[in-house]
């Protein structure tokens, strides 16, 4: 079968590291890709939403399936185009539905399906340009520290937590009446804080069935001790050494059983990934999130660990027939560390000459933020290159992924030297 994956980053290189391994894979497309996925696929030169030039690459490769890494085209309905066009129709695509991908689309719609289906998520209010005085005088109301999300999608900078309340509120209005985040702040949730570790729950359903994947923690902050601005992610680790058996099963129990119902209650055609960040409040997890695709760097810890056939397991989402599956994991420690470019996530500079990958003997390098310029490898973007190594547990399998990033290198390169610090 011949599959195309939309995306160009380290989730989606990961992705095609994977399924390139299958003997039910033939010819594998990326759109748009990156040096990385250049190596084991076939680049096409288009962009996710770019909905009819993927409709046209799908008829002339006579793709059987479809793969959507990020967010924007689901949220934007590339499963619902594919539905509605009568060429397209009998094509998997691994996705949700416009309706269910809203769960990312708006924060606000995510905190209403979770207050209707019982899961368990900090108390919140949402406001508007119009009620912005309101929110002030709401925030008044908190206790610090302030938490604000823009509604919409701000490619993981949408969040802010800010610890006095004058502050707050400037942030507020800047947000809702100068448009901080563009469309995506027009609508702002306030959330009470709660105050626990994270971690990311990853769950892969057909819309009747559902596997639960490795539990992965990752790492978002730019600087040591997470602190300083947010990223996309700049490591993650899986398994989470403090997530228990007892913990996993309140998860299962409290959210994820209860997540799946909601879906049909609310009518919510999913069939993809479902990304659940959780919080850790004593011995218990509340829900701060769902995203609808997998997260980014968690998929290159996640992905490595599962030692199935994934062309079968998305095949299987297409028919729905997940329940015929058991995911095999590799018992192992994974990690990943994420070498981003100077200046990141602020402005950096682009086109720098990679050196050093062909060096990783005990780690995969998976491509972010690269692209091929005459036979050399570029950075591209904020994010460049995601480290994968595997070990007894997580220190070990940090030490490998370290020792390989010191062969490797670019102008600028950075990344941060305490992962698992917290753990």
């Amino acid at each position: 079968m011949n599959i195309l994956i939309i995306g160009g980053g380290g989730r989606e290189h990961t992705i095609a590291w994977k399924l390139a391994q299958s003997p039910n894979c033939g010819k594998l497309f990326v759109a748009p890709g990156n040096a990385g996925t250049h190596e084991i696929a076939t680049n096409l030169a288009l962009g996710v939403t770019d909905f009819e030039g993927i409709k046209q690459a799908v008829l002339d490769n006579s793709v059987g399936m479809v793969i959507v890494g990020p967010e924007d085209p689901l949220v934007n309905g590339i499963h619902d185009f594919f539905l509605a066009d009568v060429q397209l129709q009998g094509i998997t695509v691994v996705g949700p539905q416009q309706a269910a991908a809203t769960l990312e689309g708006s924060k606000e719609f995510a905190k209403e399906f979770m207050k209707a289906h019982n899961i368990p998520t900090a108390q919140y209010a949402s406001f508007t340009a119009e009620t912005v005085e309101e929110g002030c005088r709401f925030l008044e109301t908190m206790k610090s520290p302030y938490v604000l999300k823009a509604d919409g999608l701000a490619a993981g900078k949408g969040v802010l937590i800010i610890e006095v309340l004058a502050e707050a509120q400037d942030e507020l209005r800047q947000m809702l009446v100068g448009k901080k985040f563009g469309a995506a702040s027009q609508k702002v949730v306030i959330e009470e804080f709660l105050d626990g570790i994270e971690l990311s729950c990853f769950v892969l359903t057909d819309g009747k069935n559902y596997l639960t994947l490795p539990m992965a923690k990752d790492y978002k902050r730019i600087g040591e001790g997470d602190t300083g601005l947010n990223t996309g992610g700049m490591g993650a680790i899986s398994p989470v050494p403090f997530a228990s058996a007892e913990f996993i099963k309140k998860i299962e129990d409290r959210v994820i059983k209860p997540t799946m119902d909601g879906f049909q209650k609310s009518n919510l055609p999913f069939q993809g990934f479902v990304f659940i960040g959780l919080i850790k409040v004593g011995d218990d997890p509340f829900v701060i999130e769902y995203n609808v695709r997998m997260g980014d760097p968690e998929t290159e810890v996640v992905f490595p660990r599962i030692q199935n056939d994934w062309v079968e397991l998305f095949q299987a989402v297409g028919t729905q027939t997940l329940d015929q599956h058991q995911l095999q994991i590799d018992p192992r420690t994974a990690t990943t560390i994420m070498a981003v470019s100077g200046g990141y996530p602020e402005a950096y500079e682009k086109g720098k000459t990679i050196t050093g990958i062909e060096f990783a003997e005990d780690s995969i390098v998976f491509h972010a933020g690269t692209q091929m310029e005459s036979g050399v490898v570029k950075t591209s973007g904020g994010r460049v290159l995601a480290v994968t190594s595997f070990g007894a547990d997580h220190k070990e399998a940090l030490s490998k992924s370290y020792e390989t990033l010191e062969k490797i290198d670019f102008d600028g390169i950075y990344y941060r030297k305490d992962l698992g610090f917290d753990l």
